[in-house]
Formats: C-alpha cells, structure tokens, sequence
C-alpha cells in the first residue's frame, strides 16, 4: 500500500512507520521541519514530504496518490476558548477534516484517525472537547460521503521509549526529593506505543472497521500518583508522591505557562485530570493485540535514559 501517515515523526508516528514499512508498504510523512523527520530517512520506503500540513492544495497534491491516509497529530497545549482555543481548533478539528475532506477530493477510501480517550462534547477540558469535535467533523463528511471508511482510536497515556509521559517523571526525579502533584488520584490506563502502532496497521490491512471507533488502553489501571511514584523508582530514584489540591496545581501550572517553551503542565492539562482516563471494556480482540503491560517495557527503557 502507499499510505500518508500525517504526524509520522512524532512519537507514536515513528512506530508506525516502522511497522508499516517492515510490511512492505511506501510510506510518505509530512513535515514542516525536515530535522523532526531525519531517523525516517533510514528506511528506503519512506518519502518525506516537506510543506504545510494545513495548506488544503498542498494536502489535496499529497493525497491524490496514496491508498490510505493516517492522522496522528495532537497537541497538548492551546490558548484558551471557548469551547477550546485556537490551537485545538486548528489541530484537533480543522485538520482532520481537512484530511477527510482531501480523501474524497482525491478518491481515497480508508482514512485512520488518532483520537483521545475521554473524548466528549462535554469533556472536562479543552483539549477532550477538541478531540470529540474533530471526530464530530469526520462523522459529517462520511454522512455525506458513505464511500469513506474512517476507523478512529481513542488511546489512553501512551507510554514507550521516548515517551513524554513516565520519562518526565522519571525527569522530574532528578531534581527534586518530593513530587508534588495535583490529581494524583486520577485513574489511568496507560497503553504501549507499539500496540498503537499495531492495531492502526491491523486496520489498514483488514477491509473491516469501518465506521468504528476503538479504546485503546492497557491492562492495568493506575492512578496518576502511582505512576509518577513508579517512574522515579524505575528510573533508580525513589521519591514520595504528595497530593497537591487542585487549587495548588492551577497556580503550578499557571507558573509553568507563564516560563518561556512548552509548559510542563497547564491548567487545561489538569483540567483533563478531573475526569478518569480508563476504558469501559478491554481492548477488543477484533483487532488481535494482547495489551502490553506497563511493568514489561517501562522498567529498561527509564533505566537506561537516568
């Protein structure tokens, strides 16, 4: 197959591509800055596109001679809106439509695309109320258009080498002797990086799965506290966890959006705290992945980068 994987270089991109590629498939990866993109270009069927993501022609010239189209972009920040901002709004809804919207332009039919789970019209946060936003886009122009088979994720934390969610804690361990942190008693069902990667691939290769959309977390639930305390001590540095109050954790994450780069935390982060993120029901076996657990991996890779 000839796939666009849109987001190909960020963290859950790259497994994808490798995966696709070890399969045999040409894969093309958009870019803004061709730096992000430089460990694809060891494989000899990854095409790295240079250009505007959100340029509708430029989108139209990419998709027009491809088989199927993935969708992995994501923020975690935005400016603030109602009812989220402008960042959300550009990335989590205006894209995906964009690309669903350039698959029916072009004549492509399979189209992947990487939510969040807790996505909700009513979600707690921006950045959930985004998320459900940009599916709410999708679904309207497969209405119209019943010929696009759209297959949408919802993933919970995903967690992997290089990952920006236990490595931070383990970070985070170096410095301070306590870890203080606001909504530490919020569930989590962390999923490994490669079982997305995985059943994005296992989709593409099935003529099923159309319409559907799927959780996608681990087999363990965890709260946030829990997580944090077992990445220091997998990282060689045991550390107390402290619950801060929510009220605490807005001022700390005000503090971090107020510092120069990407913060840390936000408010809108810990906005996504006040609601639990775990799946109803285990991952379904439609899509023939037995979920990693977190204990197997997380331990060697947060080992080897303290």
């Amino acid at each position: 197959m000839r796939i666009l994987v849109v987001g190909g270089s960020g963290f859950i991109g790259q497994n994808v591509v490798g995966k696709l590629v070890s399969q045999g498939d040409t894969v093309y990866v958009p870019t803004r800055r061709l730096p992000s993109a430089r460990e694809l270009l060891v494989y000899p069927t990854v095409t790295v596109l240079a250009g505007d993501i959100f340029d509708q022609a430029t989108l139209n010239g990419w998709v027009k001679d491809v088989d199927a189209v993935v969708n992995l972009v994501g923020i975690l920040h935005s400016k603030s809106g109602q009812p989220y901002g402008p960042d959300f709004a550009s990335v989590h809804v205006d894209l995906p439509k964009r690309l669903a919207q350039a698959c029916v332009d072009n004549g492509v039919t399979r189209f992947v695309h990487v939510s969040a789970l807790g996505a909700s019209e009513q979600g707690s946060s921006q950045y959930l109320r985004s998320k459900a936003a940009g599916e709410l886009a999708i679904a309207n122009i497969v209405a119209a258009n019943p010929t696009l088979c759209t297959t949408i994720f919802r993933p919970s934390v995903v967690f992997g080498p290089n990952d920006k969610f236990m490595n931070l804690f383990a970070k985070l361990a170096k410095v301070f002797p306590v870890l203080p942190m606001a909504g530490s008693r919020t569930k989590m069902q962390p999923v490994f990086v490669g079982d997305v990667a995985q059943a994005v691939v296992n989709v593409l290769k099935s003529g099923h799965f159309c319409g559907s959309t799927f959780d996608l977390a681990g087999p363990t639930v965890y709260t946030l506290g829990e997580l944090v305390k077992l990445s220091a001590e997998w990282s060689g540095r045991a550390r107390p966890v402290i619950d801060l109050p929510m009220s605490l954790g807005r001022l700390q994450a005000f503090f971090f959006e107020c510092l120069p780069g990407e913060p840390l935390m936000s408010r809108d982060n810990l906005d996504s705290l006040q609601t639990d993120n775990v799946s109803a029901s285990p991952m379904d076996p439609a899509l023939g992945i037995v979920p990693t657990a977190l204990e197997t991996v997380a331990p060697s890779y947060l080992r080897q980068s303290s």
